[in-house]
């Protein structure tokens, strides 16, 4: 008998790869769909009936309440994939793998927040004096840290790239679709390019062509 599961669904949110996994395993689930505050672009309280951080994703698997994106992908493709998306314990690649689950949330998407943030603190509202203060804050930020941090991991995943096709190994695993978020955000505002990534944009052109990810895509727009 398949499991129940329920996906608590964000718009824009880190649980996109959440639907395309469940989509890689062939798993039936359900859809709870929540939008952001427009002015805030926080998730609704809602969400805090499901998790007391009220944030996303959120998934429910036979009554069980899983968080954290890397703990999700990992559980699922660990109960669920009959050995499909991980690599076999023990082995180089699934060291790899283990690693690649938690650099993504860890290493990656940490100057990629700094960015959207300040990003944000640019371009928001303000009285006319404080604007040049706020505009030399952030280029300060981005000239002295975020930029150098965005450049320094782009540059690490292009390399790691070099290597092999997938980042766990030669064969598409979990770890792929745990990254996803942070490159797909790099791509958007970190300035990742074809000329400069070219491993980095076939890696995702790769990904957007698998079935499961185009049925994920039209889930989450349905």
């Amino acid at each position: 008998m398949p499991p129940t599961i329920t996906v608590h669904h964000l718009n824009a949110s880190r649980s996109q790869r959440i639907l395309w996994l469940l989509e890689e395993l062939e798993l039936p689930y359900e859809v709870i769909r929540y939008q952001r505050d427009p002015k805030t672009m926080l998730a609704p309280p809602a969400l805090k009936a499901v998790h007391p951080l009220g944030k996303s994703p959120v998934v429910e698997v036979d009554g069980e309440v899983l968080a954290e994106s890397g703990a999700i992908v990992e559980t699922l493709a660990e109960r669920f994939g009959a050995g499909r998306l991980a690599p076999p314990p023990g082995t180089p690649e699934s060291t790899r793998y283990r690693y690649w689950l938690h650099y993504a949330e860890g290493s990656a998407m940490p100057p990629l927040l700094l960015k959207l943030v300040f990003d944000r603190i640019a371009a928001a509202p303000m009285p006319f004096f404080a604007r040049p203060i706020a505009r030399r804050i952030v280029g300060q930020a981005m000239a002295g840290f975020i930029g150098p941090q965005l450049k320094l991991h782009l540059g690490y995943l292009e390399g790691e790239l070099a290597r092999r096709d997938w980042f766990a190994g030669d064969a598409f695993s979990a770890a792929d679709v745990q990254l996803s978020y942070p490159i797909e955000a790099a791509r958007q505002r970190a300035g990742l390019n074809a000329t400069d990534h070219p491993r980095l944009t076939g890696w995702l052109a790769r990904i957007h062509a698998r079935p499961a990810y185009q049925r994920a895509l039209a889930r989450e727009a349905a």
